[in-house]
């Protein structure tokens, strides 16, 4: 009987590691969706020789800025901010086949340019269509051209 405790102690260990490791992904979920707008949006860079993998994430709309966060992290930073004058939509399409299972179910793939920058997102269609609004608005109060 007493070869089986430490064992079973490390595995109760470790059940209530992955317990506050889940409620710190959830915690953070809710604090990023309580501050503003958010929706589901993985990110791909395609960097000049080759595509980079699909990362999940969290886009929180600013003011003037786009913050995304990766799901997998406990970092309460975003992982990225694009700004909202530098980010220009090039198309939408739907994911080929390849990508299906790369991204959330019933996701669109928007390409975009940031400064010399290319990359992809995936969200939903109506996901889409508030980015697309989003990035097409001015904030009351800011020109929309520098003088």
């Amino acid at each position: 009987m007493g070869d089986l405790v430490a064992p079973l102690e490390i595995l109760g260990a470790l059940l209530v590691l992955f317990g506050l490791v889940l409620a710190l992904f959830i915690l953070r979920r809710y604090l990023l969706a309580r501050n503003g707008a958010t929706f589901d949006c993985s990110v791909r860079h395609e960097y000049p020789r080759r595509a980079s993998a699909w990362i999940l994430g969290v886009a929180r709309y600013g003011e003037d800025t786009l913050e995304w966060f990766r799901i997998f992290t406990v970092d309460p930073r975003p992982s990225r901010v694009f700004v909202r004058s530098q980010l220009f939509l090039v198309e939408w399409e739907q994911p080929a086949e390849q990508e299906i299972n790369s991204i959330l179910p019933g996701a669109v793939i928007v390409r975009c340019t940031y400064g010399d920058e290319k990359l992809d997102m995936a969200m939903t269609r109506s996901d889409y269509t508030g980015f697309i609004t989003w990035l097409e608005a001015t904030p009351p109060g800011i020109a929309p051209f520098s003088a």
